[in-house]
Order: structure tokens, then sequence, then C-alpha cells
């Protein structure tokens, strides 16, 4: 099957291998089959495993998007008299908030610039003066800009504080080392068009399984994202309680072997190596990056637009994709800025390959960098 490349270096939905996109051409099954829950129960302790779990862990799938995940976990876990305290430094913060406010749980929110890494200060503070808070929740890998949130150390302080920890690991699961019990996890979102490279359609929650039941007898907020009750249907009947998107799971099933054939550390070492390469040649081109070295992912890399009347994103953005390559507009309000990411089944090669279209595109569009 000879199918098209393209290099896409959005935040998501990233590029497949023709091996994930060809695994969805399959027979025809009825998703209440054994057979077919036999795989979704081996994804389930395939990420499990990812994520450096093991017994007293768990996997939770939903059809939907990472958005579903966040919803599930969001209003479930959040005890009906309880509160919960929300980091919000990006676009990706506001929506937990959202989320909240859409069940009306009740909620408090630590507001940071989205360009700045959150106040653990403030953090502590908060929660000392606060006694009605009981979870915690953040995004890890803010792709609203590429910042990568502290991960340990706010699970270290919402823990010495009794919260259950609630981390938005959408956008690094795979593609960033974690592990939910060194880092003090016990609820995290995923899904597996990121870095898994698997198709869009399917998202998850890996967590504390005694976590989970605890959570048992709350009131349902929702009928079709209740994480317990999603839960417990497959621990009974080894199947999803609503028709699972059958052909993305398949894709997911041969996304992870592949995961399992590069290493997890190697995935690792290859996305660092083509940001690298990503920031060096940009830098040569001109381009200069918002965030500092330390606050970054090494997924995604915003970029500050030029200051040149000559400069349009549209037009670059065009002309860029006509070549088959993909770029992503800013998403930081005022601030005029554009993002990359190298998440996906890309190289440091197609990264190379990138720069030189984007140096020509420069160069017909006449834009003066330096």
């Amino acid at each position: 099957m000879k199918i098209k490349r393209n290099i896409l270096l959005n935040p998501g939905p990233a590029t497949t291998t023709d091996s994930v996109k060809a695994a969805q051409v399959v027979p025809d099954i009825c998703p209440r089959e054994k057979e077919f829950g036999q795989m979704m129960k081996d994804i389930r302790n395939n990420l499990v495993e990812i994520s450096g779990g093991g017994k007293g862990y768990t996997c939770v799938l939903f059809a939907g998007s990472g958005t579903a995940a966040i919803d599930a976990i969001i209003n479930s876990v959040v005890p009906p008299e309880g509160k919960i305290l929300i980091i919000n430094n990006g676009a990706y913060g506001q929506r937990i908030v959202q989320i909240a406010r859409a069940y009306n749980i009740n909620y408090a929110e630590l507001k940071f610039k989205w360009e700045s890494l959150p106040d653990l200060n403030l953090l502590k503070n908060t929660l000392i003066k606060d006694k009605e808070i009981s979870c915690v929740a953040f995004i890890h890998h803010e792709t609203t800009t590429g910042i990568l949130n502290p991960l340990k150390k706010i699970n270290q302080i919402a823990k010495s504080f009794g919260c259950v920890t609630i981390v938005d690991t959408i956008s690094s699961f795979a593609g960033v080392s974690i592990n939910i019990i060194d880092d003090q996890i016990d609820f995290m979102m995923l899904t597996s068009n990121k870095c898994i490279q698997g198709m869009a359609g399917i998202c998850f929650v890996i967590c504390k399984t005694n976590e989970l039941e605890k959570i048992k007898n709350y009131p349902k907020r929702s009928f079709y994202l209740d994480l317990y009750s999603q839960y417990d249907y497959f621990e009974k009947k080894g199947e999803m309680q609503f028709t699972p998107p059958v052909q993305v799971v398949y894709a997911l099933k041969k996304a992870i072997d592949e995961l399992f054939e590069e290493g997890l550390e190697n995935r690792y070492k290859r996305y660092l190596k083509s940001n690298q390469t990503l920031i060096k040649g940009m830098e040569e081109l001109g381009f200069k990056k918002l965030l500092k070295d330390e606050e970054e992912s090494h997924i995604l890399t915003t970029f500050c637009e030029p200051d040149d009347p000559n400069y349009d994103f549209e037009k670059m953005h065009d002309l860029l994709y006509k070549r088959g390559f993909t770029i992503y507009p800013g998403k930081i309000g005022k601030r005029e800025t554009f993002r990359l990411a190298n998440m996906g089944a890309i190289n440091y090669n197609d990264i190379g390959n990138f720069l030189k279209v984007l140096k020509e595109v420069i160069k017909e569009i006449k834009l003066k960098l330096k």
C-alpha cells in the first residue's frame, strides 16, 4: 500500500507509519467478540506497562479525542463535596477549568501567564489555606507553548497535602520520560494519536486502581463519560460499554507493537535529536524561540513571528503544505507566534528536509529574518 507521506509538524494528530495506516484494513468484526475484547485487554495492559505501572494500576479506554479522557476524569474523580485545584498556564489548563464549570464542580484556579512555569510556592500556600481542596489537576506538556510543567515537584506538593493527583499527559506520554509510580500520579489521561503514533479516535485513563475504587459510589455526572462505569463494565464483560472505533483500535495495537520494537528510550532520543535539529536550523535561518531551553519539552517549540511586512503565516503555511509539510499557528492571545512539533513517525532527516523547503519558501516570499 503506497500512501503519500506528509510531515505533520502540528501538535497532533501526528505523522504515522504506513504499517499503522494499513492495520486499519482488517476483516469486519463485531466489537462484542471475545477476540476483540482480548485485544483491548492487551492494549490496556501494554499502556500500563509503558506508563511504568504494574499491579495496582489499570487502564480505561474511551472512544473520543483526548478531551473525552479529561472530561471523564474531571467529572468522575472530584468528590461531590470536594474541590479541585486547577493549575492553568495554557489553553489546555483553561480547558480543565471549562470542564469543571460545565459540571458545576467546585474548583480553585491558579492562573499563570501562558509562557510561564507555575509558582510552586503559591501552589503550596494555596493548599495550606484551602482545606477543601481534595484534587490537584494540571497539564504536563502544555502544547499552547511547548512548556513542560514540573510533574514530579507539583505532585510531591499535592501528595504532601493528601490530594489526588490528576495529570494530562496527552501530548507527553511516550515522548517524554514518565513513570506513574515514581511521579506519584493517581490519574493520567492520554490519547492514541500523539507520541504513541496511532490514529485519532480513542483515548485512555491510566490510574491507581485503589483510587479508582474510591469513586465507585460517587453520584454520576455523566452517562457516556463516567470513568468507573466504563472500567467496571470492561472488568465484568471484557468489552467497552459503547461501540469502540474498531479500526482505530487495530491501528493502535500496531502502533504499540512498533513502540515496543523501537524501545521507549530510543523514541525519546529520536524526538530529542529531531528537536535539536529543528531548533538549530530555525535559529540559523533567523527565527527566535519563545521559551528558554530548560522550560521546553523537546516535543514542540514555539517561535516568535518575524517583524517583517512580508511575513504572512497563512502564505508560509500554504506554500509549505503544498510541499508536504504542515505547520501550526500560535495560541498565546496577542503574542505573535507559530508552533512546530516533532512528534510522530518522523526523524531528524525529515526535519532537515523541512528546513531546506522552509529556506526556499523564505526566499519566495522575500522574508528578511536577520
